[in-house]
């Protein structure tokens, strides 16, 4: 097992935990932990030198960030 993999396990893990039970409600920090999760997961695709994988989910990623960041700023009035 390669550190990328290992590494990306224990951010997916620590990631889908803090957005399942957040201490705090406000959308920003939810945010922050759906990236720590999608960071995780992007380690572990690297892991398998996955380049077509790889590329569509940082593709992903960065699209759905862009709504939540809509999203965001639409409920807080920013």
């Amino acid at each position: 097992m390669t550190p990328e993999f290992i590494l990306g396990l224990l951010l997916l893990v620590i990631g889908i935990g803090a957005s399942v039970f957040p201490r705090t409600r406000n959308y920003l920090d939810r945010l922050i932990n759906v990236e720590v999760a999608a960071t995780g997961l992007m380690l572990v695709l690297l892991s398998f030198d996955e380049t077509i994988a790889l590329l569509t989910f940082v593709a992903v990623t960065t699209l759905a960030t862009a709504v939540l960041v809509r999203v965001i700023e639409r409920r807080c009035g920013i």
